[in-house]
């Protein structure tokens, strides 16, 4: 008994310090340096035209993401979920997909379809040439967005699937042989019971769009037009000088605190989520 009661307390101790070490120390450490030339320079460093921009492209690139891809992914659960047909273990596979590819991968991907050498330019050429517009996907806000959906598309519908698995079919084929329709049995039965699955699924969604650097620096160039808050941070790390460093743990230190408040909000619909399950 004596020696299994050490034997959690050795684990207990690894544990804290080895969290203490990899991440709470660099967070500090983050907002210790963002702060070192003083609250003035901090606000200077965070308020500028380059970081204003970068935050607001970050900011509707998220946006969007997370509205197309809660539609879709709750699409998908209920597809995938609530009725049976050929090719569904190939669909479910293929939701997967962003956790396997590499978003670098992804970011060339999109350059090789939209760009210049890609299969889809002759015809995006010929939209420009009829309407007089300038359509452009790469090196532009569309292919920032296009990266972020892909990489953060399987978050929700991942979440949800489960929930709606454990729940089973019995109350909406009930609902349906009262003569329910299609979209009220959705309405008042599917979607209460996936509810704090779906919130939980929305903020990992929300987090890995704030956070995205491959696949956006592979289709963004322009700083002050399409760079979102990561690709600022590493644009002022790599100036070299000092001032341009402390700036980039300034707006690193942005970043940071909406991690921080993803991370409370995650732990509370997790919980929510897990009585959803049943899970005690």
């Amino acid at each position: 008994m004596e020696q299994k009661k050490s034997t959690k307390y050795i684990l207990i101790a690894i544990s804290v310090l080895f969290i203490f070490v990899m991440l709470i120390l660099p967070l500090f450490s983050i907002l210790f340096s963002a702060l070192k030339e003083g609250f003035a320079f901090y606000l200077q460093a965070v308020t500028t035209e380059y970081v204003r921009s970068a935050l607001l492209v970050t900011l509707l690139a998220t946006v969007i993401a997370v509205v197309v891809n809660t539609f879709f992914g709750i699409m998908a659960a209920w597809l995938l979920t609530k009725f049976s047909f050929r090719g569904k273990q190939v669909l479910a596979t293929l939701i997967d997909i962003p956790f396997s590819i590499s978003p670098v991968i992804v970011g060339l991907a999109f350059l090789m379809t939209f760009g210049r050498l890609g299969w889809t330019y002759p015809a995006i050429r010929a939209i420009n040439q009829f309407f007089g517009t300038n359509i452009r996907i790469t090196f532009a806000l569309p292919g920032v967005v296009l990266a972020t959906i892909f990489v953060t598309f399987p978050f929700v519908s991942r979440e949800i699937i489960p929930i709606l698995n454990a729940q089973g079919k019995d109350e909406e084929e009930a609902a349906a042989l009262m003569g329910a329709g299609g979209f009220t049995i959705f309405r008042k039965i599917t979607l209460p019971q996936m509810k704090w699955g779906l919130i939980y699924g929305i903020i990992l969604c929300t987090a890995r769009a704030l956070g995205e650097f491959g696949a956006v620096n592979a289709l963004s160039k322009t700083r002050g037009q399409t760079f979102t808050l990561p690709l600022e941070i590493d644009a002022l790390y790599m100036s070299g000088t000092d001032t341009s460093i402390t700036s980039a743990f300034a707006v690193s230190s942005i970043l940071v605190i909406i991690a921080v408040i993803v991370l409370i909000l995650r732990n509370i619909f997790e919980y929510r989520s897990k009585n959803s399950k049943g899970i005690q």
